[in-house]
């Protein structure tokens, strides 16, 4: 479950457009509406790539398919470590020597 996030998503909306638009610093914007500035440049450099501005980082969208594809990849890591377990134990039971039972 992810974290949850610390400032809401209207404020980042309005952050962004604000550096944006305004070309103030954004130490000056992180400062008049009570952000830290490294968490809005994050959020710049973010929104920069979603626009296709930026080569140097995923957009949201390959970051979440990026997670789910690693979802993936774990789950079945865990079903195949379960398969090579159940077949070892069916080829244990199938190699054992039988027995009859003694009248």
């Amino acid at each position: 479950m992810a974290a949850p996030r610390k400032y809401p998503d209207e404020l980042r909306e309005r952050a962004i457009r604000e550096v944006r638009t305004t070309n103030r610093p954004i130490a000056h914007v992180a400062r008049d509406l009570g952000i830290h500035k490294e968490a809005l440049r994050g959020w710049v450099r973010q929104a920069e790539a979603d626009r296709g501005e930026r080569d140097d980082r995923l957009t949201t969208a390959e970051l979440d398919e990026l997670k789910q594809l690693r979802r993936d990849v774990a789950e079945l890591r865990r079903a195949n470590e379960i398969l090579k377990a159940a077949s070892v134990f069916f080829a244990q039971v199938i190699d054992r020597p039988r027995t009859r039972p003694s009248r």
